[in-house]
């Protein structure tokens, strides 16, 4: 099981993931599972990871280059994002396309393909905020 926890306090914000992936009696394996997406100025975004590797780790991986197609012909990624909500919105739309290509040859191997994410951070011109993706 792994773990991931935010929280928004007066003077900021605190993010902590745990690294570890598995354990037997004379290996242990880890990964890092907290990503932060910063352009200094402008924007610090911090996605954290629990549940399946796989599918967090793709997300993790695409998030930084996925785009969200709009009604309107625009597309939002997290580095255009003109707010939190909309970043949250991208990762979300990226976690379905995984789980859409990823999740049934995983469920069918008897793998489960559960994960969960936190977005949180600041946009310029925006308070903090957190979002719980699953």
């Amino acid at each position: 099981m792994t773990y991931c926890v935010s929280l928004k306090v007066d003077a900021g914000m605190v993010f902590a993931a745990d690294s570890r992936t598995n354990a037997g009696f004379d290996q242990i394996s880890t990964f890092r599972k907290m990503a932060v997406f910063e352009e200094p100025g402008e924007r610090v975004l911090v996605l954290l990871s629990a549940g399946n590797l796989s599918i967090s780790q793709s997300v993790r991986e695409l998030v930084q280059v996925e785009a969200m197609p709009s009604e309107d012909g625009t597309e939002t990624t997290i580095w255009n994002a003109r707010s939190l909500f909309d970043a949250a919105r991208v990762v979300g739309y990226v976690v379905r396309r995984v789980y859409e290509e990823h999740g049934p040859a995983l469920r069918a191997a008897g793998v489960d393909a559960g994960s969960s994410l936190i977005l949180g951070g600041q946009l310029k011109g925006e308070r903090m905020r957190l979002f719980l993706i699953y």
